[in-house]
């Protein structure tokens, strides 16, 4: 009787003990993420798709979003680094374009004031225009821009973003002085959609997946993207293929609060990570043609640091900087 009391008492605690393992365990409660750029933006359309990966994957109960666009994702930035100060469920979407903004601006908060958890993946910048526009191809729109460069109204992120730098250095290699383009730059994608779908911008540049549902529609037709060689999923010559040994491309990734313990970094990192490998950020990869290209913690902050030289030569570079 007593033997099998024991063995049920056994029985039960491993199934106590496998029911607790198959069970979601929550890293996380709510997490909160800064997306400092406008609504449908590159770093609000990340950290919504993250952020519903998170759930899926129950490493987050909720999550809640907040946006902050203005001067390249730096005022976003400074709310986040001044509001979230050892919050263990606060997560800021980041990417070369903010690099590149607080090289030109030089603002009292930087990327060294909160803590990186993880790089996510990486896009390359198409060039495209409205379905109607005149120009059917690239080597239509260059021999426009090569005529009378100031004719065509460029439009894309904030000024030295990795869109504005990215047109630069195309027309640099067009023997175009960069103080002839003319490029218009918005606070996030939203907004520089809205401009070209209304006639105010010519040729709008920016990420795939903040333009692919506009393209589909027909709305847009891309003429380039500035990826090394073509990407799965994109119908666009490279700008190699036209002659331009031009690569425009943006990394994005998240950074945690600043004060975080190892153990908090630690966890929210696996939470991240974990999340990246659920159905719906595999599918998000996928429809939005990113380029996986997880790097974590240390090596992330490493990576970062050598971004801001790289950057800031290309900055000078085009004379923007």
């Amino acid at each position: 009787m007593f033997a099998l009391a024991r063995r049920f008492s056994s029985n039960l605690a491993v199934l106590v003990t496998a029911a607790a393992l198959a069970s979601p365990v929550f890293a996380l409660d709510t997490v909160k993420f800064m997306a400092p750029g406008s609504v449908g933006g590159g770093y609000d359309q990340t950290a919504r798709v993250l952020g519903k990966a998170m759930v899926e994957a129950k490493t987050a109960k909720s999550v809640t979003f907040e946006n902050k666009g203005g001067a390249g994702g730096t005022l976003g930035l400074a709310q986040f680094a001044n509001g979230t100060k050892g919050d263990p469920n606060a997560l800021i979407v980041v990417g070369a374009i903010m690099v590149a903004a607080i090289e030109q601006n030089k603002p009292q908060i930087t990327l060294k004031d909160v803590t990186p958890i993880a790089r996510l993946f990486t896009e390359y910048n198409v060039i495209a225009v409205r379905d109607d526009s005149p120009y059917k191809t690239l080597d239509d729109l260059i021999k426009d821009f090569k005529a009378n460069p100031s004719s065509i109204k460029f439009g894309g992120g904030s000024k030295g973003s990795i869109d504005h730098i990215g047109i630069a250095e195309l027309a640099s290699k067009m023997d175009v002085p960069v103080n002839k383009v003319n490029y218009v730059a918005f606070a996030g994608g939203g907004e520089v959609v809205a401009a070209t779908l209304g006639g105010h911008i010519t040729v709008i540049t920016g990420g795939y997946a903040e333009l692919a549902k506009y393209v589909q529609s027909k709305q847009f037709r891309l003429l380039a993207i500035g990826a090394p060689s073509r990407v799965e999923g994109i119908d666009a010559p490279t700008l190699k293929e036209s002659g331009y040994d031009v690569t425009i491309g943006n990394w994005r990734g998240v950074y945690g609060a600043a004060g975080l313990t190892p153990e908090q970094r630690k966890e929210l990192t696996e939470a991240v990570l974990t999340a990246t490998k659920s159905t719906v950020w595999q599918e998000n990869v996928k429809t939005n043609a990113w380029s996986p290209s997880i790097l974590t913690g240390d090596d992330f902050g490493k990576f970062v640091e050598e971004e801001h030289g790289r950057l800031r030569a290309m900055l000078v570079k085009v004379g923007l900087l």
